[in-house]
């Protein structure tokens, strides 16, 4: 594995940073990869933007932040909007397609991903799993780890009572980007 960066950008209160730490440990922990974690949210407890970057490795790291992305995550649009410029040309981008609606114009060598993160948490019973499916969609596309490195890693960093609920949204999420074959 190359060295990646993965930004993860929304408003707080969506799990934004509890989906970096959760990739990141999946990689320390389970996979043996070298991980980098940093964040930064409004003073809001809920509702401000708030951005997380985990960096994956097979080498040691040198810094956990960087000016560019290999991949970007964004499940608001002004959060998309203010992270947009930090996708490296050859990039990946993955939305929550109802919270962003438009991406607008891109750099064509960027491939972006469409995901009903929300809609799908709402069906599955809370609203509050859309990080988790997306992340479920994440692994597949990307495979930084394993489907089963990250259920191990929910079910020991979330409450018991939490887990079967982010386990299902990470799996739905998983049968999604199984399913959807065209950026």
């Amino acid at each position: 594995m190359k060295q990646t960066s993965i930004r993860f950008c929304g408003f707080g209160g969506q799990g934004i940073i509890l989906s970096s730490v959760i990739l990141g440990e999946a990689a320390v922990t389970k996979e043996g990869i070298y991980a980098a974690q940093s964040q930064s949210y409004g003073s809001e407890a809920r509702g401000g933007q708030c951005q997380s970057e985990v960096v994956l490795s097979r080498e040691p790291i040198g810094t956990p932040v960087h000016e560019t992305n290999d991949i970007l995550v964004s499940m608001f649009q002004g959060a998309y909007e203010a992270h947009k410029h930090q996708l490296k040309k050859g990039g990946t981008l993955f939305v929550d397609s109802s919270l962003v609606p438009d991406v607008g114009e891109l750099d064509p060598s960027i491939t972006v991903w469409k995901v009903p993160a929300t809609e799908t948490a709402i069906r599955l019973g809370s609203k509050m799993a859309a990080n988790m499916v997306m992340l479920g969609f994440l692994q597949e596309k990307s495979r930084v780890v394993s489907k089963e490195s990250l259920e191990e890693t929910i079910k020991d960093s979330v409450k018991e009572k939490f887990a079967a609920m982010n386990i299902a949204a990470l799996e739905e999420g998983i049968r999604l980007a199984q399913e959807d074959t065209g950026a």
